[in-house]
């Protein structure tokens, strides 16, 4: 009777275990994490670091004993549905490398003065053309067409290089949350509605 309640609780285990879809979600806090290291990294010289967060506190004391179960027969599941993101890959770090250099070689200016701004999606559009000089305006074009093509760039390798294409919008909407985040003050940003707004 013993032998066949064990066997009986064994099979329950192995069919809960066998049950189990490994989802793997787009990592939110991880890619946020990332991209504002990359957007640090091109923005260095118009800002000053931002404060660090402090980590939320866990709590192990509500773990439940059946999860802790399946955790030591399908440790590989939990970690498969906890991926980290990858950003820096030599086409990134190229991207970011041209995206500074348009900064320095005056697209800051251009941010600067509010002729261009930053839209919702992430990329750069031209705000305001009478803020920009009239010889100017063919190279801010230019620039704020480069710059896009880039971000575009940028969006769709890191999805590749974590090896799910699927996830280019959402790496699209973490990175532009992050622009517009980490602009520094003066800068014009288009909110969700459309409007611009002044940091």
């Amino acid at each position: 009777m013993r032998r066949t309640f064990t066997g009986a609780i064994l099979a329950l285990v192995l069919a809960v275990a066998g049950c189990v879809t490994i989802n793997v979600y787009f990592p939110e806090a991880a890619a946020q994490k990332a991209a504002d290291q990359f957007i640090g990294n091109v923005l260095e010289d118009t800002q000053a670091p931002p404060k660090p967060q402090p980590a939320p506190a866990t709590d192990k004391s509500t773990v439940q004993p059946s999860a802790s179960v399946l955790d030591l027969l399908i440790p590989a599941a939990y970690a498969a549905d906890t991926p980290d993101i990858r950003v820096q890959t030599a086409t990134t770090q190229a991207i970011g490398e041209r995206m500074k250099a348009r900064l320095r070689g005056g697209l800051k200016a251009l941010l600067d003065s509010g002729g261009v701004g930053l839209a919702a999606d992430g990329d750069l559009a031209v705000r305001d053309a009478n803020a920009i000089a009239l010889a100017q305006r063919a190279q801010a074009s230019a620039w704020v067409a480069e710059d896009n093509r880039d971000r575009a760039a940028l969006y769709r390798e890191v999805a590749n290089a974590n090896g799910h294409p699927e996830w280019e919008g959402q790496v699209r909407a973490t990175f532009a949350r992050g622009w517009i985040e980490r602009a520094p003050a003066g800068w014009y940003y288009r909110d969700a509605a459309g409007q611009w707004r002044k940091k």
